[in-house]
């Protein structure tokens, strides 16, 4: 049987309402649980390790997906797939770099220190994701807000860029790694 999770912080949509691409149906939706935050559910080599779950509901014609944040210059991140399927969009704080990379159940993603990301359920399942990151890392959410959301949305027409950044370049596809790697070292603060 799965691990049982216990006390999660609950990212509701109305939390959400700044950076989603479907305004009109927001305005028309009662609030309800986006997903769930199980952090430092174990500690390791000084880094923290968390756990989301991200059920499959529309955020009107725009996929579920995390608020999203940038990375401090010092701080990395490193995602598994647990369960389900995920996009991750990187993009860098120039804004010269944007990156998308699908995953499924054991793949993993490396977030570089300074890049912003959002994690995206393309369905049709509960997404179910790990991380490790230092416990010093905090989130830096105020330039996705700023922005009203990632450089691009990801919803049932496709990719849209998000009209309120200046200019962004095509949207770039890498392959996820096949594995956490052994050292984790690098997600430390590098100074």
């Amino acid at each position: 049987m799965g691990e049982q999770l216990k006390n999660p912080d609950i990212r509701y949509i109305e939390d959400m309402k700044e950076v989603l691409y479907d305004r009109d149906w927001l305005e028309k939706t009662d609030n309800f649980e986006a997903y769930y935050m199980y952090r430092g559910i174990k500690k390791k080599a000084g880094l923290r390790y968390d756990i989301t779950e991200m059920p499959f509901k529309m955020f009107g014609r725009e996929f579920p997906k995390t608020k999203g944040h940038y990375h401090p210059n010092d701080y990395g991140e490193v995602y598994q797939v647990l369960k389900g399927r995920a996009i991750y969009l990187l993009q860098d704080r120039e804004l010269e770099d944007v990156v998308t990379i699908e995953t499924g159940p054991g793949e993993v993603v490396i977030i570089p220190p300074g890049y912003g990301h959002v994690t995206i359920n393309p369905g049709p399942k509960t997404l179910k994701m790990a991380n490790w990151v230092s416990p010093e890392f905090d989130s830096l959410y105020e330039p996705i807000l700023e922005k009203k959301g990632a450089a691009y949305f990801h919803t049932t027409d496709g990719w849209i860029k998000n009209p309120n950044y200046d200019k962004l370049p095509k949207i770039r596809k890498e392959e996820p790694e096949k594995g956490i790697p052994e050292d984790l070292e690098f997600l430390k603060n590098n100074q």
